[in-house]
């Protein structure tokens, strides 16, 4: 069997592009491009690194970053004035609060503190109501990824078994009602899942998303499914030198799965294209463009 790769850079290279000639009518008739704000709270390199791919990203469509780089230290009420500031700002349409947060931090009530409005990573309880009835809404970036990467390449989920592997508020749970809207029928499998094997061996399509590398190996798949792999894993490869894989047993699967995601190149490139529509979208949303 020959499997296809789902190439998230790819999609998300021409996605950026339509968005360059969407940004520039939409500012001529707004008078300003849109902007969003990134809060970052100390020196972690991954979070980091993904700031930097994000920033990139914004200047290369013409969004506007405000970037808030803040010391590890930094207090609880010192940031949710800055978010305040921010939900008030007219230049600012979206923020995303860079996860995760030290340890002396309550994230939820930060997350649950930025306006549902600019909410663009999709996290605020109205945003995930929304998502819930099925409302028009900004949505979680990586789940809403992993939906166009599907579209883009003819996966058409309705009717097929899905399972997700995962249940995170920040991708599995999401990801799921997704799922359901498009008319999948959906397991949802985790760390208490009896069997895991059998679930997954069960399924038409098989998503990983629980930060655990090679979990999901050639035994666990029915040959012909398709398999998404969301997750991010930094290890340690050659000569001591670092490398990303997935949650995916990526050569074992070459052959089974019939489409399959690689890491990186897959998702993730997919995350950051969404976190920039989202970004358009509340700003179209708020000058009543949509």
């Amino acid at each position: 069997m020959n499997t296809t790769l789902l190439d998230g850079k790819q999609l998300a290279t021409a996605l950026e592009s339509e968005l360059i000639g969407t940004i520039q009518d939409l500012s001529a008739k707004v008078g300003r491009p849109p902007g969003l704000a990134v809060i970052m709270v100390g020196d972690n390199p991954a979070s980091a690194a993904y700031v930097r791919n994000k920033e990139r990203a914004c200047e290369r469509v013409g969004i506007v970053s405000f970037s808030s780089h803040l010391p590890a230290g930094v207090t609880q009420s010192e940031l949710e004035l800055l978010i305040d500031q921010l939900n008030n700002d007219p230049q600012v349409d979206g923020i995303l609060l860079q996860l995760p947060v030290p340890p002396h931090l309550d994230d939820r009530t930060l997350l649950y503190k930025i306006a549902p409005d600019k909410d663009v990573d999709g996290l605020h309880p109205e945003n995930l109501g929304r998502l819930v009835r099925g409302e028009p809404g900004l949505q979680s970036c990586t789940p809403a990824g992993v939906m166009r990467l599907l579209d883009a390449n003819g996966i058409y989920v309705a009717g097929l078994s899905a399972v997700v592997v995962g249940r995170s508020i920040l991708v599995g749970k999401p990801l799921s009602l997704m799922l359901l809207a498009a008319n999948a029928t959906v397991t949802m499998a985790h760390s208490h899942t009896h069997d895991l094997s059998s679930v997954t061996r069960a399924a038409d399509l098989v998503i990983a998303a629980v930060g655990k590398p090679n979990l999901i190996n050639a035994g666990m798949i029915r040959p012909g499914a398709i398999v998404v792999d969301v997750g991010i894993n930094r290890i340690e490869g050659a000569a001591g030198k670092s490398i990303l894989i997935g949650d995916v047993d990526f050569q074992a699967l070459q052959g089974v799965a019939s489409f399959l995601t690689p890491v990186p190149g897959g998702v993730g490139p997919m995350t950051v294209a969404m976190l920039l529509h989202n970004t358009v979208w509340s700003y179209r949303a708020r000058h009543g463009l949509l």
